[in-house]
């Protein structure tokens, strides 16, 4: 009889009578202490309730009564602080209180609760495309993992545990970014998080811009030596001109005399 009924349930879910639901955070994952945040789930017009749960737990968070016949329910946190970071999920029941599997997780972290790591580039911030460019984040005050982000970008943040620097007495990640392209241009931020609670982040570093130009940087020593050679002979060439000039102009002068 359990058999039949797993076999049930799986049938139901997998035909996608019950759609599974999607989260997201608005105005974003990453949240400024004490700013506020709205975490949606969006499920079926047939939904009656929602609930969500953080870190993978068994019993919801919090519940929501969708609003209006909508077919997504809001769960806002006020104030953001170091006590609301963690994975969140959320699901639905329908009529029957049938439950929806649990949509993928969302990571929400904090920011504001250390001081500003330094980020800057290696070999520089202005490179040739092709170039292995790094990028080091270095902090006096989280030793935890360092996380990477590039504004205006689809990219994830990047994460990279911290190394002790005992002569600097700093932590220091490298993040590499291997041969980049134009594409890999663009604005990087860093932050640094405790390895107790590596979702509650430091300050944001301050910007830094990397420029990759679109070819390698010409070599112009063989046609500055060429350039340099050719304006030799044309002062060659102009001195046995002017050479020849004036002989002929002595020769004609001493032959008016005689």
């Amino acid at each position: 009889m359990g058999h039949s009924t797993t076999t049930l349930t799986f049938i139901v879910l997998g035909l996608g009578v019950i759609p599974k639901p999607s989260i997201w955070a608005d105005p974003g994952p990453i949240v400024t202490e004490g700013s506020p945040v709205t975490i949606w789930c969006q499920g079926s017009l047939q939904a009656t309730a929602y609930s969500l749960y953080k870190d993978r737990g068994l019993e919801p968070w919090e519940a929501r009564i969708p609003q209006n016949s909508s077919n997504k329910a809001g769960f806002l946190i006020g104030a953001m602080t170091s006590s609301h970071p963690g994975l969140y999920q959320c699901a639905y029941y329908t009529t029957g209180d049938i439950l929806s599997e649990r949509s993928d997780s969302l990571l929400l972290v904090v920011t504001g609760f250390y001081g500003a790591p330094s980020l800057s580039a290696q070999p520089g911030p202005v490179v040739a495309s092709g170039v292995n460019v790094s990028l080091s984040c270095t902090s006096l005050f989280t030793s935890g993992p360092f996380h990477l982000l590039k504004e205006g970008g689809a990219d994830l943040p990047r994460h990279m545990e911290a190394e002790p620097r005992i002569h600097t007495g700093r932590w220091l990640a490298i993040f590499p970014l291997g041969p980049v392209s134009p594409s890999r241009g663009g604005t990087y931020r860093c932050y640094g998080s405790p390895s107790s609670n590596p979702n509650v982040w430091s300050l944001p570093s301050d910007t830094l811009e990397l420029v990759v130009s679109a070819s390698k940087p010409q070599d112009y020593t063989v046609e500055n030596l060429i350039r340099m050679g050719v304006a030799g002979l044309v002062l060659v060439v102009l001195g046995v001109l002017l050479f020849q000039a004036r002989n002929d102009t002595r020769r004609t002068h001493d032959a008016a005399k005689m």
